[in-house]
Order: C-alpha cells, then sequence, then structure tokens
C-alpha cells in the first residue's frame, strides 16, 4: 500500500506540473519546491541549535498553530522554529513571519524526499497541525523516533481511518507520541480504533483570537468611516454573500453602515462588488478622507479583518454558499452576532454557536433581512446574542498551554 500511496504522490505532483502553465497556484506551488534540498542545507549547515517543526497545510491550519509557536518562543526561547506549509496561500502570505526562524514549502511526500529533509534539518519536536497526515513524513519520524504531535485534530466517522478498508490511514495516526483533539467525539472516534495516544485538548484558535482581541490597536480610517453609527462587518464574503449583502444596502441604504472584506481582494473583484452597490462605496486602501456620505467600506487588503470586526454591532461570514464558512470566531471574540449561510455543518464552533444562539443561519435573501433587522432593531435579543458569542469563546480558550506543558515535560 505504501508503494501506491507514494506512487500516487507522484502522479499528482506530476498533474499540478501539467496545469501550471494554466493555474497562477500551480506555478507558485512549483517554484517554491525548485532547488528545496539544496536551499535547506545552506539554510541549516553548520547550525547546532536544537528545532521544533510545524507543517501546516495552509492559511487555517496556520493560525491554529501560530498560538503554540508564540507560546514556545516566549517560553523556550533555546528552541528554533522551522514551519513549513503545502499550500501556496499559506506560505506566500507569510513566508516572512517573524516569530518563525525557518519557512519553506513541504516537499512531496514521497520516501526519498521525507529522509532527505529529516536528515537536513535533525528536528527535536514536531507538530502537524489538524489535518495533515503524509505518511512517509511521518513514517520517517517515527523511525528516528522523534516525539511527534498533532494538534487541533478533528475527526468525523466519514474518514478513511474509521472504514473498514482504512489500515493504511490507521497506521499514520499510530505514528503520532500524541494526538490532541478538539472534541470528545473525535476522542471517541479514536478509542474506538484503538489510538489511545490521545486526548481532548481543545481548538488553539480560541487562544489565538482571544489574543488578537486584547491586543488589537484602533483603525483611525475605520473609526472615521464609522462615525458613532451601527455597523455590520462582512468578512471573507464571496458572490452569493455579496448578491443577498447587496440587495439588503440597495433596499435599506440609512439602516446602518456596512464593512466588507471580500475573500478575494482582486481588481476585478473589488470593481465587481461596486457595480452591484447604488450607494456610495469607498475603498480602505484609496480613501483616507472618507466621503461623508458614503455607506460602505470595502476592504482591499488583506491582515487586518479581525481588528475591523470591533466596529460591529454584528457581523456576516461568508463562505456559507460554496465550500464552507470562514473562520467565525474572529468575530465571536468581540462578543458580536454571526450570520452565515447554509454550508456550515462541516464546522464544529458554527453548530455550537447555533446551539448557543450566538450564530444564526440563512439560506436566502429574505430570512438574512429577517434575522439582521431583528439583532439590529431589538435591544435584547443582540445583548443575549452577543453574551452567548463571548461566553463561548471564552469556555474554548486554553488549548495553547496545555499543548506545550505537556509536550515540554522534562
Amino acid at each position: 500500500m505504501r508503494i501506491l500511496y507514494s506512487a500516487g504522490i507522484i502522479l499528482y505532483t506530476a498533474a499540478i506540473y501539467m496545469v501550471s502553465p494554466f493555474k497562477s497556484k500551480a506555478r507558485l506551488w512549483i517554484a517554491g519546491r525548485k532547488g528545496w534540498e539544496k536551499n535547506l542545507r545552506a539554510r541549516f549547515k553548520g547550525s547546532s541549535r536544537k528545532l521544533i517543526w510545524f507543517h501546516c497545510a495552509s492559511l487555517g491550519e496556520f493560525e491554529q498553530g501560530r498560538p503554540v509557536m508564540e507560546l514556545i518562543r516566549e517560553k523556550h526561547p533555546g528552541y528554533e522554529i522551522l514551519l513549513t506549509f503545502y499550500s501556496p496561500s499559506g506560505y506566500e502570505i507569510r513566508k516572512n513571519w517573524p516569530v518563525a526562524d525557518h519557512i519553506f514549502y513541504l516537499p512531496a511526500d514521497i520516501p526519498g524526499n521525507a529522509v532527505k529533509f529529516m536528515e537536513i534539518t535533525r528536528p527535536s519536536k514536531v507538530f502537524f497541525v489538524k489535518y495533515e497526515f503524509w505518511y512517509n513524513y511521518l513514517s520517517e519520524i517515527s523511525r528516528r523516533k522523534v516525539p511527534l504531535y498533532l494538534i487541533s485534530g478533528i475527526f468525523r466517522p466519514q474518514q478513511y481511518f474509521f472504514r473498514w478498508y482504512g489500515g493504511f490511514f490507521r497506521r499514520m495516526l499510530g505514528k503520532f507520541t500524541h494526538i490532541y483533539v478538539q472534541d470528545d467525539s473525535s476522542l471517541d472516534l479514536l478509542n474506538r480504533i484503538g489510538i489511545i495516544n490521545s486526548s481532548v485538548a481543545g481548538d488553539t484558535r480560541f487562544d489565538r483570537v482571544k489574543k488578537i482581541a486584547s491586543s488589537a490597536e484602533g483603525i483611525p480610517v475605520v473609526e472615521s468611516f464609522c462615525n458613532d453609527e451601527k455597523v455590520v462587518v462582512a468578512g471573507s464574503t464571496w458572490h452569493q454573500d455579496e448578491e443577498i449583502l447587496a440587495e439588503y444596502i440597495n433596499r435599506y441604504p440609512d439602516n446602518f453602515k456596512w464593512i466588507i472584506a471580500p475573500h478575494e481582494i482582486s481588481i476585478s473583484e473589488i470593481e465587481r462588488l461596486e457595480s452591484w452597490l447604488k450607494v456610495r462605496s469607498v475603498r480602505y486602501s484609496g480613501e483616507k478622507n472618507l466621503f461623508p456620505d458614503a455607506r460602505v467600506l470595502i476592504i482591499d487588503n488583506i491582515g487586518i479583518l479581525s481588528s475591523v470586526y470591533r466596529y460591529a454591532t454584528a457581523a456576516v461570514i461568508g463562505g456559507g454558499f460554496g465550500k464552507g464558512i470562514h473562520n467565525i470566531l474572529e468575530a465571536a471574540c468581540w462578543g458580536l452576532p454571526v450570520l452565515f449561510g447554509p454550508n456550515h455543518k462541516r464546522f464544529r464552533e458554527a453548530s455550537q454557536m447555533l446551539e448557543k444562539e450566538a450564530a444564526f443561519c440563512f439560506r436566502d435573501y429574505y430570512e438574512f433581512r429577517n434575522i439582521l433587522d431583528t439583532l439590529m432593531n431589538d435591544n435584547g435579543t443582540c445583548r443575549r446574542a452577543s453574551g452567548a458569542a463571548s461566553e463561548y469563546v471564552n469556555s474554548g480558550s486554553g488549548a495553547t498551554e496545555k499543548v506545550v506543558a505537556d509536550t515540554f515535560i522534562a
């Protein structure tokens, strides 16, 4: 099975090369791994400091690994940190992140690459975040008896590990020194298949968003735009989200102000959104002296959305009409009721916040209008939802401290 797995990785890599002339992410994936062995040897030549390796698939997993890396840097400064990404959407945004000493793409998971990678870097500990399971790397780490941890793991019955044909995949789980999961249901699934080197620690994203909220600074341009009016912030929106938002804004332009942060911020996407709006809108990057009659501020950069939520009365989270909603905890940590579309069932925090009436799901414009109007006009409902959101985030924190304390026991 391992031979078939490695052959599949080789074929997948070949497919990326084939589509690279047409796909920018594929080109980045290839360019970022070009000469990886030479670059890695040059970086680690003569290095004698102890190293901790963190691997994240993409940007979302990075946000879960980030608080653990930051706490290790604070409490154990004698270690260097190596951070690897699989996806360009993670690497290209965080390739200069100052907390990590070394940041690379992870080479394709074939046996030779795994052996060379471990031989060059020689990490003292390895942390994989949430979903990443690369058989050859896990095998080589285990063979070298390097402590290996999975953090913020979450498991579902539909995954290969829990199917009758999943023996190969279950062997991956057995290679971890310990698996820290987000919830009891994940722990139960692992225990049923004999994976007992596991425990519930929670989701490190709770610690991350709480830290953002506690350290965020004001944004003068946004404060000037809000001008003491009620504001709704819509984060990481896609077309279907924006169609509903635009219909509401165009029908009720004076109800309150809007801040929209699209998931895609290319010029063409920003211009498309602007064309749907019949009210005056301004861009964050282009308007420092905001028009007094502007009703919509469009965030056309990356990195400030988590702090922008502080100015809202309620938040709309995009993605619920596509592959799935984006990060709702970034809004909830500010005590905001959150609204999102129907594709949220894979997200544990969404289901739990719906149960606590801190979040609300809408399937079309009319449901969206009714929910939003109730939240924005009924102070009692809004206060209860806000309190439930804050309580939920506070109750979920603490995973980072547990992981670092457990994995650095002498």
